[in-house]
């Protein structure tokens, strides 16, 4: 995996929106894609190619459709590699930290 394109891909808010909607609802066309997105269908393509060529997003012809898939698996190997060692018992206790500073009771 070339973690480098993918935290580049991930960098972009319009790329993790795109990464949001198909999470919301996966196998999108990009005309369903561009009715959340305040852009272009061009520019839109462009983001889904940045996130294809991350292998984050595969996309699949059906007719003269092509439908937009999420890859879980880069998102969960840098999780897996960056995140993961650095939760459970240090992120909840500075979670309740945080929660009790804030005076949040929830």
């Amino acid at each position: 995996m070339d973690t480098d394109t993918v935290f580049k891909a991930l960098a972009d808010p319009t790329r993790r929106k795109l990464l949001d909607l198909l999470c919301e609802r996966n196998g999108q066309t990009l005309g369903q894609l561009c009715e959340n997105l305040d852009m272009t269908r061009q520019s839109a393509t462009q983001h889904l190619g940045l996130l294809e060529k991350a292998n984050l997003v595969t996309s699949v012809r059906r007719g003269r459709e092509r439908l937009h898939f999420i890859n879980p698996v880069p998102l969960y190997e840098v999780y897996e590699r960056w995140v993961r060692k650095f939760e459970h018992q240090r992120l909840n206790l500075l979670h309740d930290l945080k929660r009790e500073l804030e005076g949040d009771s929830k």
